[in-house]
């Protein structure tokens, strides 16, 4: 298990729930699953809470608090890689 033992990721996929978002929240799950890894991932379509993040462009992943991506959809390969190095 990654993260085992440690307090569980925090993934927010933001976006007002266009086709991109839908795709990059399914990527992401995805690759949760396939790592087993100890995350929350949650969709936010607020655009509000997307603001305070500071992001102007969607989809956006924000990891433990940190935008990582925004304005593009991530490939398996780049999500595998965040979840690597989010020790």
């Amino acid at each position: 298990m990654y993260r085992k033992g440690i307090e569980t990721m925090e993934i927010k996929i933001l976006g007002p729930g266009c086709k991109k978002c839908e795709k990059t929240e399914k990527i992401v799950s995805a690759v949760v699953a396939e790592m087993g890894a100890d995350a929350a991932v949650k969709k936010v379509t607020d655009m509000m809470e997307i603001a305070q993040h500071g992001v102007m462009s969607t989809p956006a992943v924000v990891l433990d608090g940190k935008v990582i991506s925004a304005g593009k959809v991530p490939d398996k390969k780049h999500v595998r890689k965040w979840l690597e190095n989010a020790r």
